[in-house]
């Protein structure tokens, strides 16, 4: 009877155990505040000098159990030691009490430390008389995430009721490690992007305040902001879908993390500052934004600004292709004294766009100035969008000539925005708005319905045969539509004439980021019928190797090498290259920017087949173009050009 007293006894104390820290570990506040209890509770029912945690975490690169300031002793001073020797060992699976429980999942009981072999803290133990000890794992699910250890001062034999009762206090631990868990992931996920795992706007926003603030304080302090944009990535989106898109983000943020982080020399003399408060955040699509902190000199910021742009210099592997990016760059620094982070924030979105509108892939440094354009630009920006609403938009005509017989062979037609009756704006002042603000792809659908709406006309009153075509420059972002095909179809189509007489115009910075994708679209437009045209070539960085493999028609020779032909410059040989090069590849070679009678004359020296440029016309209205078309052929220089 009194055996089963005391087994009663015990039962009850046991609940009263597990109801204390269940009830505990419900209403703690800290992952520490649930173990402490839990601990001293244990140690104080069994009457056990010593309790102490463990927790799983990472050290140099591996998973190890690591002391945690978790303890219940009865005796510091006679502990000291041990207390110690065990902050100061981690313990990886199997080895130890700790690491014996971490490896099996399951309780462990020592009956004398003095007598195990795999126990690292034999002597400290020893010495601050411990003798028994048990560990028991908290789990959640089948994870260990926390080991808790007890030591009496005498040998005790295995009591396995009281392993048991210690295993369900670890699964009520194991739900405040969930729930603490869950909590900061939710805190995590408030503060960094979801597709990169970097600081997001708000995160980066209250590092800066800080900055900002520390900056008010101390005057030798300097920091600098970095708005980061990637160049024309939207192409990589329309052409390959938003999963190619998020894996090159992706790619990007690891990149510009790294190189923020790894190493801090450049140009061999020049020191950086590399440090855990410098930060990376995306803000969303391809814009990324960099707090450098610790500045020597606001003037390194452009330092860190072109190793930004060095890192994304090699090609991307996204999906089995070799992509490219590059990115503008907009720097605003602290010396500028800023009250508020919108303020650097807005200056460096500035900066950024200015490095975009002097042609990307380039760093600007945000000055007054800027402010003023960035306000003209939004205004012009508005206006643009009314504009393609109200029907603002024109076509002129530049004569494309044949350097044999002096008659008009066809057209390029260009955009002109007639603001007024009185104002015309050309594309120089306002195509890279459109680009950027994707206004560029409605605008060029109009266009190209309008060029073959015109070249219709003429053929109805007998002005243009078979040989004549009207060329239509398409953008980057146009080429990358999905539906550019059925665009140029309904085009075609709509207007009523042979698809040979249309001439599709790219340039060669449309042909850098995928060559795969662009063999596949030129390919479905040649097979349309239309014509195909590379422009401006010889300035962006075609390469050699898959030229030959674009279905092309035409080369554009551009206009910086047609105004060095002249004696002694380095344009004519450049020319004559470009133009065997073409011959190689049985293309047509127009000449552009022809301004003067003697780079006619080399040009056909040449034989150049067609040339257009000042000499003959400039662009002019529908009018003033068929007028041309019905016209006496231009009258051409005989091909006794000078000598080189």
């Amino acid at each position: 009877a009194e055996v089963g007293l005391r087994q009663l006894y015990e039962q009850r104390e046991n609940l009263q155990l597990l109801e204390a820290v269940a009830a505990a570990a419900n209403r703690s506040k800290s992952l520490n505040e649930a173990f402490e209890f839990a601990i001293t509770q244990v140690c104080r029912f069994k009457q056990w000098p010593v309790g102490h945690a463990y927790l799983r975490n990472r050290l140099d690169g591996a998973e190890r159990l690591i002391s945690a300031p978790i303890w219940h002793i009865e005796s510091t001073q006679r502990m000291a030691e041990f207390r110690r020797v065990t902050d100061a060992t981690s313990f990886e699976a199997g080895a130890g009490l700790p690491g014996r429980v971490w490896a099996t999942g399951q309780p462990a009981w020592i009956k004398d430390v003095r007598d195990d072999l795999n126990f690292p803290r034999i002597e400290a133990a020893s010495a601050a008389g411990l003798r028994a000890a048990f560990a028991f794992p908290v789990l959640v699910g089948d994870e260990v995430t926390a080991v808790i250890e007890f030591y009496s001062d005498r040998s005790v034999e295995p009591d396995e009721e009281l392993l048991r009762l210690m295993s369900q206090v670890g699964t009520h631990l194991g739900r405040v490690v969930e729930r603490k868990r869950a909590e900061d992931q939710l805190l995590h996920d408030a503060s960094h992007d979801l597709l990169t795992g970097l600081p997001n706007r708000a995160l980066f926003r209250d590092r800066l305040i800080r900055a900002i603030a520390r900056r008010k304080r101390h005057a030798d302090y300097h920091f600098a902001v970095l708005f980061v944009d990637l160049d024309r990535f939207k192409i990589v989106n329309d052409s390959l879908g938003h999963a190619a898109g998020d894996a090159m983000i992706v790619e990007v943020g690891t990149r510009l993390l790294h190189a923020l982080r790894d190493g801090d020399m450049i140009a061999g003399a020049v020191t950086l500052p590399v440090r855990d408060e410098n930060t990376l955040a995306r803000l969303g699509g391809d814009e990324f934004i960099i707090l450098i902190d610790e500045l020597a000199d606001p003037a390194d910021s452009m330092i860190v600004a072109t190793r930004m742009q060095d890192t994304l210099k090699q090609p991307f592997a996204i999906e089995g292709r070799d992509l490219y990016v590059t990115a503008s760059i907009g720097i605003a620094s602290s010396a500028s004294g800023y009250g508020s982070a919108d303020d650097i924030m807005r200056d460096a979105d500035i900066a950024m766009y200015r490095a975009k509108t002097l042609g990307r892939a380039r760093c600007e440094v945000y000055d007054e100035a800027m402010h003023a354009m960035a306000l003209q630009r939004l205004g012009v920006e508005s206006d643009l969008r009314r504009g393609l609403d109200n029907g603002e938009f024109v076509l002129h005509y530049q004569p494309i000539v044949a350097l044999d017989t002096g008659r008009v062979a066809g057209f390029e037609a260009l955009v002109r925005w007639q603001r007024s009756a009185a104002v015309l704006v050309y594309p120089g002042d306002f195509i890279h708005i459109a680009e950027d603000t994707g206004l560029i792809v409605p605008l060029g659908t109009w266009v190209m319905a309008e060029a073959c709406r015109a070249m219709r006309k003429w053929r109805d009153k007998g002005l243009a045969g078979a040989g004549n075509t009207i060329s239509v420059n398409v953008s980057a972002r146009q080429f990358a539509q999905r539906n550019l095909i059925q665009l140029v179809r309904q085009a075609i189509d709509d207007a009523g004439i042979p698809a040979s007489a249309l001439c599709i115009e790219i340039t060669e910075s449309v042909t850098m980021g995928d060559a795969a994708h662009t063999v596949k679209v030129l390919s479905e437009l040649k097979a349309i019928g239309v014509r195909l045209s590379i422009d401006d070539f010889g300035t962006g960085y075609s390469s050699l190797s898959y030229l030959h493999r674009f279905p092309l028609d035409v080369l554009k020779i551009d206009r910086s090498f047609i105004s060095q032909m002249a004696p002694g410059g380095d344009g004519y040989e450049i020319v004559h290259t470009i133009m065997a090069l073409a011959r190689t590849l049985d293309m047509d070679v127009v000449a552009e920017g022809t301004e003067t009678a003697d780079q006619i004359s080399r040009l056909q020296l040449l034989n150049c087949e067609y040339a257009q440029g000042y000499f003959f016309y400039k662009a002019v209205g529908f009018a003033a173009a068929t007028g041309l078309l019905s016209a006496a052929p231009f009258p051409i220089i005989a091909s006794t050009a000078p000598q080189r």
